[in-house]
């Protein structure tokens, strides 16, 4: 049970993103990011399964085959994609939908903390990217959102964090997708 070290950890994560969402135009936004980790519901589970390297999620996951904390936090947190199911009326059938684009704007900020954090000295602007692409064939996400967040993942791999902070700022006060 690590309880200081995860603590610390989520708070330097939770800044990273605040500043983050900032440097995007949605500051007021990323101030309530991940507030739910520090609920009892998920704090203590992430304590248990602390790693350091990764989110205390996987662990949980690995050793009882799925994460009560992971579960209670992607229903709380719109930033997530898998947030964003619901039934689709032709198919009858739950799937993604699209996401409001200052939610894919936080998911951004969200990917790149993570990435800064459990890779410390590790980390490239190509470091998100490497991630989100590793697990894109198995990912259940809505393809427009999954587009436009792998557009602005590439734009910082290939020219850097201010290059993608602008577009995105830009992107989010002309409302386009």
């Amino acid at each position: 049970m690590h309880p200081i070290r995860h603590f610390i950890t989520i708070t330097r994560h939770r800044h990273r993103v605040i500043a983050h969402c900032f440097r995007v135009g949605i500051g007021w936004q990323g101030l309530f990011h991940d507030l739910s980790k520090y609920s009892p519901a998920e704090f203590w589970v992430g304590a248990r399964f602390y790693q350091g390297t990764r989110s205390p999620n996987e662990e949980e996951r690995l050793r009882q085959g799925y994460s009560t904390a992971w579960l209670h936090h992607k229903g709380r947190n719109r930033h997530h994609f898998e947030y964003w199911t619901d039934y689709n009326p032709a198919t009858k059938q739950v799937g993604p939908v699209k996401m409001p684009l200052r939610y894919v704007a936080e998911m951004f900020c969200d990917r790149v903390a993570a990435s800064k954090v459990y890779q410390g000295a590790a980390y490239t602007d190509e470091s998100a990217l490497t991630y989100f692409l590793r697990g894109k064939a198995r990912r259940s996400i809505h393809p427009e959102t999954s587009a436009l967040l792998e557009g602005w993942l590439t734009l910082l791999a290939e020219q850097g964090e201010d290059a993608a902070f602008a577009h995105i700022r830009k992107q989010l006060k002309t409302g386009d997708y």
